[in-house]
């Protein structure tokens, strides 16, 4: 096992590149951090260069990370390597709470074998959908008025309560944290009001895909999700960032909105979000 350096998380990204779209979560989380984004995280490989198993996990060194939800990602080429590397070699703190954020489905019966030996108890969310825009070409924005197009606007530090308030994982301290990580360092698209204020938004996450899309109740109905999630995928493009989500499978709507977009789906692959020692 091994801890990469600067040099090889640059070696490394192009490698997850070549894995797309089920390398996504950790591309994207690599991305960022190679790009001096603020990061709790530290990255490990089973072996080096020729790695089959890419974990990012809280850097233990980090005083920071214990601000924010600890949270543990990763690729796997191997599931065997997977086991021996979780079960073996200690890549992953047992001994506290986190989450696997995205883990593929695949990979859940032996996740909860591992866990039943260590005797760490575990729960799941609700699977999700990985839909991804290749290229801009696949992009299919609405038409968007002067008028709306004049609203559109990006987030701010006096907005983050607000996002934290209508996360349906937050309004707690934590979830405050982890907004304003996102909005201070990430790109983000919001509409709006006659005062200003927001009333529509989407933001980046720390792995570099779309999320916290929201429209207050009673400004609903009227197209501003396309017209966000459309104006930042233009935006991510442009600057070079990978443009993905993952999309809870009970959410429909948004399903059926990134679809009309243009994102498509590897219909052999699901992710899911898992708690340990809650």
């Amino acid at each position: 096992m091994k801890v990469l350096n600067s040099e090889e998380l640059q070696i490394a990204e192009g490698v997850l590149l070549k894995h797309l779209p089920k390398s996504f979560k950790v591309y994207g989380i690599l991305y960022g951090i190679n790009r001096k984004k603020p990061t709790t995280k530290e990255v490990i490989v089973d072996t080096w260069p020729d790695f089959k198993v890419i974990i990012c996990r809280p850097d233990p060194k980090n005083k920071r990370a214990v601000e924010f939800m600890k949270k543990v990602a990763y690729y796997s080429m191997d599931e065997e390597i997977l086991r021996k590397i979780l079960t073996e070699e200690n890549a992953i703190d047992w001994s506290t709470f986190f989450h696997i954020a995205g883990c593929d489905i695949s990979h859940v019966p032996m996740l909860k074998e591992v866990s039943a030996d260590r005797e760490v108890n575990n729960r799941c969310h609700i699977p999700v959908h990985l839909l991804y825009l290749p290229d801009s070409s696949h992009l299919l924005p609405p038409a968007v008025d002067s008028e709306l197009e004049s609203r559109i606007s990006t987030l701010n530090l006096s907005h983050v309560d607000l996002v934290n308030k209508t996360w349906k994982f937050g309004g707690n301290k934590q979830g405050y944290m982890n907004i304003k990580n996102f909005i201070s360092n990430f790109p983000s698209c919001c509409i709006t009001d006659d005062q200003g204020q927001p009333v529509s938004w989407v933001l980046v996450c720390d792995y570099c895909g779309m999320g916290f899309l929201h429209t207050l109740p009673e400004h609903r109905g009227r197209g501003y999700a396309k017209v966000l999630a459309s104006t930042l995928a233009k935006r991510l493009f442009a600057e070079g960032y990978p443009v993905y989500c993952n999309i809870e499978e009970e959410n429909e709507v948004s399903y059926r909105l990134f679809k009309n977009l243009g994102f498509i789906e590897d219909p052999s692959y699901r992710a899911q979000w898992w708690e340990f020692n809650f």
